[in-house]
C-alpha cells in the first residue's frame, strides 16, 4: 500500500493548491451527466490503490465535486488502475477482465446519478463546496495561467508534500486501522480457507460479500483473491462482486466518507445503492458460465 498512498498524499498537496473553478472545469459540473463520466473516467484512469484513491476522492470533495461525482469516481477507482488491470489480464484473460472493467464503470455512472438524484430529491444533503463556474470561463485558459504562476522548487515541493500530509490525517488514521484488522484477521484466516467456500451459488455469493466486508484487503491483494475465486470455485460472478465489495461495504471507505461529509447517511448510503446492482450482476455472471 506505501507507494500508494505516499502518491496519493502528494496528489492530495497538489489537488489543495489548484483553485475550485478548476478543478470544477475539469470534472465537469456536478449534477449534471457529462460531470458523471468524467469522474468516472478520472477514476479509471489515476493509478493508485484503493486506499489512495480513498484520499483523492475525499479531497476532490473539499474541493467542490457533487457527491454523485465523488461516489463515480470511488467506485470506479479502486482496482481500475492501468496496471492493476494488466495484472487482472495475465491471471484471468482479456474477456473477463474487460467484462469486470466494463460492468465496475457502469456500476460506478448508475450510482453516480442515484446519488446526484437523491441530493436534487434532498434525501442527502448537498455538498456546502459546491463551486458554480462563471458563465465566460473556459478551462484551457484558466488552466495555463495557473501553471504559468506555478513555482516548481524544492520548497514549494516540500510545502505540497506537507499539505498533502495535513488534508491525509483524517483518513490515513481509518486506513491504518483496517491495516491492523486485517493483519489479525489474516493470522487466523487463510485466504485458502475461504477461497474453497466461494462457489457459484447463493451461498458462495454471500460467503463472499462477508468476506470482502470483513477482510480489509487493498485493491493489490484483492486482485489476485478474485482471480483465484474465479479460477479455483469457478464463480466470475463472486470473484467480481469481491472487487467491487470491498469498494462498497469496506468500512475505513464508510469512516472517511462519513468524516469528510459529516453525515453518517451518505456514507451508508454508499452500500444500500452499490451491493444491489453488484449482487444482480454476480448473479448473472454465475449463471452464465
Amino acid at each position: 500500500m506505501a507507494w500508494g498512498l505516499a502518491l496519493a498524499i502528494l496528489f492530495v498537496g497538489i489537488i489543495n493548491r489548484i483553485p475550485r473553478e478548476l478543478m470544477t472545469g475539469l470534472l465537469g459540473q456536478g449534477g449534471t451527466f457529462s460531470g458523471i463520466l468524467r469522474a468516472t473516467a478520472a477514476g479509471v484512469l489515476l493509478d493508485l490503490c484503493s486506499h489512495g484513491i480513498l484520499l483523492v476522492g475525499m479531497k476532490l470533495y473539499e474541493r467542490g465535486a457533487s457527491l454523485g461525482q465523488t461516489m463515480a469516481f470511488l467506485i470506479a477507482s479502486p482496482w481500475n488502475s492501468l496496471s492493476l488491470t494488466l495484472i487482472l489480464w495475465a491471471l484471468v484473460g482479456f474477456k473477463w477482465m474487460i467484462s469486470f472493467l466494463l460492468l465496475s464503470v457502469l456500476i460506478a455512472i448508475i450510482s453516480g446519478i442515484i446519488f446526484d438524484g437523491l441530493v436534487k430529491r434532498k434525501v442527502l444533503p448537498e455538498n456546502p463546496n459546491k463551486v458554480d463556474l462563471p458563465e465566460n470561463f473556459i478551462f484551457f485558459y484558466e488552466a495555463g495561467r495557473v501553471f504559468k504562476k506555478a513555482k516548481f522548487t524544492p520548497k514549494n515541493f516540500a510545502q505540497v508534500v506537507k499539505d498533502g500530509l495535513g488534508g491525509s490525517r483524517m483518513i490515513l488514521r481509518w486506513i491504518f486501522l483496517g491495516v491492523i484488522l486485517a493483519s489479525f484477521l489474516r493470522s487466523f484466516l487463510s485466504s485458502g480457507d475461504f477461497q474453497a467456500l466461494f462457489g457459484p451459488t447463493l451461498a458462495g455469493l454471500g460467503l463472499t460479500l462477508v468476506a470482502a466486508t470483513i477482510i480489509e484487503v487493498c485493491s493489490e491483494g484483492s486482485t489476485p483473491i478474485a482471480a483465484d475465486i474465479l479460477q479455483r470455485a469457478g464463480a466470475p460472478g463472486n470473484a467480481f462482486a469481491f472487487l467491487m465489495t470491498g469498494v462498497s461495504t469496506d468500512y475505513t471507505e464508510i469512516l472517511s466518507i462519513k468524516e469528510t461529509t459529516k453525515s453518517w447517511k451518505i456514507s451508508l448510503f454508499l452500500p444500500l445503492v452499490t451491493i444491489p446492482q453488484v449482487v444482480l450482476i454476480a448473479i448473472i455472471m454465475n449463471n452464465l458460465i
